[in-house]
């Protein structure tokens, strides 16, 4: 049972990921150079979701 539970876990994580990595990339420019994240928003999104 616990190997489906982490395996649902990791895909869990792995679709908060993509969708913030989305969210970020649909960001405007002049934001995204406000807040510093323009290029790098997937490490931004890995940060943010796996910590």
């Amino acid at each position: 049972m616990t190997m489906f539970t982490d395996l649902r876990a990791r895909m869990a994580r792995r679709a908060r990921y993509r969708q913030t990595v989305y969210e970020l990339r649909r960001l405007p420019i002049d934001v995204k150079l406000d807040l510093d994240i323009a290029g790098i928003e997937d490490r931004v999104a890995r940060q943010a979701v796996y910590g």
